[in-house]
């Protein structure tokens, strides 16, 4: 497993993909907000990713599917989006790449197919995650931690926003690889 953040293609991290930078410049326009904000991890920010702000943009919803989809490694069976968040990059980088796409619930549901899992994956299934702003990336290795336990292989973490705040060091120590379209740092350079 490749133990740091592999910005570029995980299936060949010694080829780096940087997303343009007029898809940097617009993402920060439309999702980058200022002001005091409670992040789930329980810290306080003076800024926001507001994630579906790009996420209801179709436009900028296919570039980073299509951005995703360039670091998407060989060999997967399928794509894991998180709930909330992730369900919409994933249905996008499903639609770009032909892969499966299944959405993750924080917790099964307490009705119908009481599935923590929804979309029918098969047994065994190699997925990847897909999630939109990773921080400490909590819910990300929680919700790892329950499809290895459904009996799935997740071993790589795809996410539109790695605010560098110790996630991707979290999921490595889950031995999964993980790359972003964007660091903290690199649309912090943009104005």
């Amino acid at each position: 497993m490749n133990s740091k953040r592999n910005p570029g293609n995980l299936a060949n991290p010694g080829n780096p993909v940087n997303p343009t930078p007029e898809l940097t410049q617009q993402i920060r326009d439309v999702a980058y907000l200022t002001g005091e904000f409670k992040l789930r991890s329980g810290k306080i920010s003076n800024f926001y990713w507001d994630k579906y702000r790009f996420e209801s943009n179709p436009v900028l919803l296919s570039a980073i599917a299509k951005e995703m989809a360039r670091r998407l490694p060989k060999g997967v069976d399928g794509l894991a989006g998180l709930e909330l968040g992730g369900i919409p990059l994933a249905t996008a980088l499903s639609l770009q790449t032909g892969h499966p796409c299944y959405y993750v619930r924080k917790a099964p549901k307490d009705y119908g197919t009481c599935n923590l899992i929804e979309g029918g994956v098969p047994e065994g299934a190699n997925l990847v995650v897909i999630e939109d702003v990773i921080t400490t990336a909590g819910q990300v290795c929680a919700s790892i931690k329950q499809m290895r336990a459904e009996g799935l292989v997740v071993e790589h973490v795809i996410a539109a926003i790695d605010r560098q705040a110790g996630g991707a060091e979290r999921i490595n120590a889950l031995g999964c690889t993980f790359a972003s379209v964007f660091t903290l740092a690199e649309l912090a350079e943009i104005n």
